[in-house]
């Protein structure tokens, strides 16, 4: 199994047409992604060839909805436009919506992310590199070949680099899936929300979460686990070595100023059980021990 996305899901991609949207268009083809179609208002009707295999253009959200009962969309829309294109896939009843574009200015997701709540749809990100369940579907930017197999650790992060960075890691251990969830000081889907879906999840047997200094999400995080989570976390938070008082880091963690440091953060996973490397390679180290 996985959580938020499976071989069934149907994709399309809000932006297909343009560079970036095109590049990840062929990687997520590529991983197995079920794409249906992509948006872009003035090449609809067209059909797109992505390595030989024809992708129709529609004008809207809702048009492609109807022609293939899509329940996912990734979008790579300017941060101007994310706002509506958002509030459009959640008008059209997408399950979900994977927001890559990072620069959003925060009262946008502040609108969106309420306006997709009122309507069903779970947003990932923005500012993230998506969601991958191995052998099954990726919706996003995480290259699906640094872990090919799928496995029974869950991964959920703040962080791309380190999201990838875990997952060659343990990449011959393998993942149900893998949440980048994005860091900046509003997101849609939290920590709380993937540790709660891995729960629940009868083919994850362990998950790995990664913070990062900066806010109170991880240690709001720390006391969901200790109310309501059997299953063992192994957890990360990026900052250890930064300089006391300095902001770094995502915009999530400069916003915050000086408050949320990784010392704190790892007390609190601690006290839950959490146990928490300080660095990736000691995280990892953890997991297969935990695993052994």
């Amino acid at each position: 199994m996985a959580i938020f996305l499976g071989k069934e899901s149907k994709v399309i991609v809000q932006g297909m047409t343009g560079a970036e949207g095109m590049k990840h268009t062929r990687r997520m083809l590529a991983a197995g992604t079920d794409i249906v179609g992509g948006v872009n208002p003035r090449k609809a009707g067209q059909d797109v060839d992505v390595d030989n295999r024809s992708v129709p253009v529609f004008g809207t959200v809702k048009e492609a909805r109807e022609a293939t009962d899509a329940d996912v969309s990734v979008l790579f829309v300017p941060p101007a436009f994310s706002r509506a294109a958002v509030e459009e896939a959640a008008d059209a009843r997408i399950g979900l919506a994977v927001v890559i574009t990072e620069g959003i200015p925060v009262h946008d997701a502040v609108a969106f992310r309420g306006y997709a709540q009122e309507r069903g749809t779970r947003v990932i990100g923005p500012n993230c590199p998506g969601l991958i369940s191995p052998g099954l579907s990726n919706a996003g930017i995480i290259p699906a070949d640094i872990a090919p197999e799928p496995g029974r650790i869950g991964l959920v992060s703040k962080s791309g680099t380190l999201t990838y960075q875990l997952m060659h890691e343990l990449r011959e251990i393998g993942f149900s899936s893998c949440v980048g969830i994005g860091g900046d000081p509003v997101i849609g889907t939290t920590h709380i929300d993937c540790l709660e879906a891995f729960e629940a999840d009868p083919e994850t047997d362990l998950i790995v979460m990664i913070g990062e200094i900066g806010g109170d999400a991880e240690e709001r995080a720390a006391a969901f686990i200790k109310e309501n989570v059997t299953k063992p976390v192994i957890g990360y938070v990026a900052g250890f070595t930064a300089p006391e008082g300095r902001t770094m880091g995502h915009a999530g963690a400069i916003v915050s100023g000086s408050s949320g440091t990784a010392r704190a953060k790892k007390e609190a996973l601690e006290a839950a059980g959490v146990r928490v490397g300080e660095t990736p390679t000691e995280t990892a180290r953890l997991v297969l021990d935990r695993l052994a």
